[in-house]
């Protein structure tokens, strides 16, 4: 497991696991965790053994948010990255990214579950858009989080900063699953084995589709999806896969 300041990485079974490990600190949000967490993605995405990058955090919290104590800035010869620049790595990177959510998320910690792909969380966890009770915003990850929760319930989490639960974020559509902790990381296993049955570079084209067409009007996303699914259909990655299904075996993806 390579370890740097402030987070932990480890390639195992097709997944970069990325540990936020501040645990003295709930592993809130620093100029730094931030900045390594962005350079640890952009190494998972050079791997070609990592199909796929988990979030997690060491225990007893996955995020409690911006880190109120932190220094302003980093290290001198450090490379600043903002907690936009980092969701927005999350958002389109071409690797899917799971959160493993083992511990309360709050504030600021919301914005990586509102930005990867898929999330699961220990049953028993809490959660809160907090920031009205310290009078600020959850303006920055407003972006990411309400796409998934909707003005409706948005309104009143941002409102009234209480906490919810496992359960309520899955029925709102900010949690894809909620487990029991002990079966956490066996329900990412879980989801990083299916993620490795597509071929990878359709998964990466799939994680596009999803983020580009709700922006388009109905007609253009036919125009736009239609020659998008013909080069699909005729890449070698398509041609493997139907071929695979015909011969009724497992298809053998490039790089594989």
């Amino acid at each position: 497991m390579a370890s740097t300041e402030e987070t932990l990485y480890e390639v195992r079974n097709g997944g970069a696991w990325i540990t936020l490990n501040r645990p003295e600190r709930r592993n809130a949000l620093s100029p730094t965790l931030i900045s390594e967490t962005y350079d640890h993605i952009l190494a998972a995405n050079e791997d070609d053994n990592v199909r796929c990058v988990v979030i997690t955090g060491a225990p007893p919290a996955f995020c409690a948010g911006a880190d109120l104590k932190a220094k302003r800035g980093l290290e001198t010869g450090a490379r600043a990255i903002t907690y936009p620049q980092l969701l927005t790595q999350i958002q389109d990177n071409p690797k899917p990214v799971i959160a493993a959510v083992n511990g309360p998320a709050f504030a600021g910690g919301l914005g990586i579950v509102g930005a990867v792909d898929i999330s699961v969380t220990v049953d028993d966890v809490l959660f809160s858009f907090s920031e009205v009770r310290i009078g600020v915003i959850p303006a920055v990850i407003s972006v990411v989080c309400l796409p998934k929760l909707g003005a409706h319930h948005g309104m009143k989490l941002f409102l009234t900063g209480e906490k919810f639960t496992a359960g309520q974020a899955v029925s709102m559509g900010l949690i894809h699953r909620a487990v029991p902790r002990d079966t956490l990381e066996a329900a990412v296993a879980e989801e990083i084995d299916m993620i490795c049955l597509g071929a990878p570079n359709a998964v990466s084209e799939a994680k596009k589709l999803v983020r580009r067409v709700p922006l388009l009007s109905r007609e253009d996303g036919f125009a736009e999806t239609a020659p998008w699914s013909a080069k699909h259909f005729a890449s070698e990655e398509g041609q493997e896969g139907m071929l695979a299904f015909r011969e009724k075996r497992s298809p053998n993806w490039v790089g594989e």
